[in-house]
């Protein structure tokens, strides 16, 4: 008899996300078993009991996502995960904290896909704008995009918050190697003039950019928003929109909704699950992987 596929899947939260069981179950892990209000000091006990337990074969089937909704401890929780690890005993791990990462990935690669297709470039030297990114999926927004070459800016309603943001941004996910810049939004009306992207992560239901403010950045290219709710983070942007002209856009840039984007987190999201379950080495997955992944689905919508 084989053994079943085995996903240990934890949370630093109270319940474990039914999204992420529905995507893993529908990946082909067949059992998915949650651990709740995980903290980092117990990873090692419990990786530990997941890869002594079945032996060299049962590896192979058995694996680890990590949620939660705080995108650092998700990194760090994974990063703790891969220490535990007893070579042969090994067995891939997946972070992903509310979606943030698959979501930021699939965002940022529809706006390059938009890039390339509308204007014939890239988002190197460009001027990205991320309204409410010091939220989980403006953080790694941020650093994707500036890790992809641009200059980016984070916004906030709080200028001493997005500074923290952004120093956490450079520090820890860009590892030092990004120049991740924050404002808070009382200065956006500066900015918007030479703004080439601009994305919305914000909560659903508020809208972070007007019509006129849109109609204020004149060299604008690609904005995307992650709200579908109305009404929309970036005015003239509804959650179908897919590279559409956004209206009242002086430049004739393009919008990326909600669902337009969700499809290609979706996929990215269950193609990160089955990575892990098809690898014969163990996959230590976040971000920067599924940046890679997003970039794929888009080149293959072309």
């Amino acid at each position: 008899m084989e053994k079943p596929y085995i996903l240990h899947m934890l949370t630093t939260e109270k319940n474990l996300s039914p999204f992420d069981v529905n995507m893993a179950q529908d990946a082909g892990w067949q059992v998915t078993m949650p651990y709740l209000n995980v903290t980092d000091d117990e990873i090692r006990a419990l990786i530990q009991d997941a890869i002594f337990s079945r032996g060299p074969a049962g590896v192979k089937r058995t694996a680890c996502f990590i949620g939660g909704r705080d995108p650092e401890m998700a990194i760090k929780m994974l990063k703790s995960a891969q220490q535990a690890m007893v070579p042969p005993f090994e067995i891939p791990v997946l972070a992903d904290p509310s979606g943030a990462f698959t979501t930021a990935a699939a965002m940022v690669a529809a706006a390059e896909r938009e890039l390339a297709k509308k204007f014939s470039t890239d988002l190197t030297g460009k001027n990205v704008i991320i309204l409410a990114g010091t939220g989980p999926v403006g953080q790694i927004a941020a650093v994707l995009c500036a890790k992809a070459g641009a200059g980016v800016t984070i916004f906030g309603r709080q200028k001493e918050k997005s500074e923290r943001i952004a120093n956490l941004c450079n520090s820890f996910f860009g590892e030092g190697k990004t120049q991740i810049r924050a404002e808070g939004n009382d200065s956006l009306e500066k900015h918007l003039p030479i703004a080439d992207v601009i994305f919305a992560t914000g909560a659903a239901g508020i809208q972070l950019l007007t019509a006129d403010q849109v109609a204020a950045a004149p060299n604008l290219k690609v904005a995307a928003d992650v709200n579908a709710v109305p009404p929309a983070g970036i005015a003239g942007i509804d959650a179908f929109a897919d590279g559409s002209p956004i209206e009242g856009s002086p430049s004739g840039a393009v919008g990326i909704g909600a669902l337009a984007i969700g499809n290609i987190k979706y996929k990215a999201h269950q193609r990160l699950l089955q990575l892990m379950r098809e690898n014969d080495k163990p996959v230590y997955l976040h971000y920067d992987q599924a940046f890679a992944v997003a970039r794929e689905i888009v080149q293959s919508q072309r």
